[in-house]
C-alpha cells in the first residue's frame, strides 16, 4: 500500500525550527530514522520515498508556503494514486499544549491556513492529520509572531520527545492503521 506523508511548513532559513514548521521537522526525522534518500526538489515540494514492511511512503515538504499547501498535496496524491485515507498531514496546532499529539481521521481547518488550503483543493476534510501541539503562550494580537517564532530553549526537550513520538505514530499509522494508532497514542 502507498501513503503520502505531508509535513507542513514554510521554506526558507528564516522559518527553520519555528513552531509553524514542526511538520517539516517531523518529516525530516522520519526520513532520517529510515535512512531514506535525501530530499530532492520536486514539483511543488521537496520529496523522497522509502519502504516500511512492504508499504511505500512518499514524503513531501511543500515549497508552496503554508497557505498553498493543498496544491502540493493534491499533485503528489494524484501522481502516486493515493486516496485521502492514505494521506497523513503533519501540522502545528495552537489548541494543543506543547508537544501534545493528536491523530484525527478528518476535521475542519481549525483556523490553520495549510489545512484550509488542503481541504479546499482536495475538496474534502476526510483525510488523516497528525496535530502537534505548539501551545498558545502569546499576548493578544501576537499569534503570527508566536507561530513563526523559534522554540524557547526550555521547550526544546519536550519538542524533541514530541517529534520522536510523532514518528512512532506515523509508523503505526502505516503498519497498524488509523484506528489502532489513535487508540494507542491519543490517550
Amino acid at each position: 500500500m502507498n501513503f503520502l506523508i505531508a509535513g507542513l511548513g514554510n521554506i526558507g532559513s528564516e522559518y527553520a525550527f519555528t513552531r509553524h514548521n514542526i511538520g517539516f521537522d517531523v518529516a525530516d526525522e522520519l526520513v532520517r530514522k529510515h535512512a531514506a534518500p535525501a530530499w530532492e526538489m520536486g514539483r511543488l515540494a521537496y520529496t523522497t520515498a522509502f519502504r516500511i514492511k512492504g508499504h511505500t511512503l512518499y514524503c513531501i515538504k511543500p515549497t508552496t508556503y503554508m497557505n498553498l499547501s493543498g496544491k502540493a498535496v493534491k499533485y503528489h496524491a494524484d501522481a502516486h494514486k493515493i486516496q485521502p485515507d492514505n494521506i497523513l498531514v503533519i501540522t502545528d496546532d495552537l489548541a494543543l499544549p506543547l508537544a501534545k499529539l493528536r491523530l484525527k481521521p478528518k476535521g475542519s481547518d481549525g483556523g490553520h491556513n495549510g489545512l484550509k488550503s488542503i481541504n479546499e483543493i482536495l475538496n474534502t476534510i476526510n483525510y488523516p492529520r497528525l496535530r502537534f501541539g505548539i501551545g498558545s503562550d502569546f499576548a493578544k494580537g501576537r499569534q503570527a509572531d508566536f507561530v513563526l517564532g523559534k522554540w524557547k530553549p526550555e521547550e526544546e526537550p519536550d519538542v524533541r520527545l514530541g517529534i520522536d513520538r510523532a514518528v512512532n505514530m506515523i509508523e503505526s499509522f502505516v503498519l497498524s492503521g488509523l484506528q489502532n494508532t489513535m487508540n494507542a497514542f491519543n490517550g
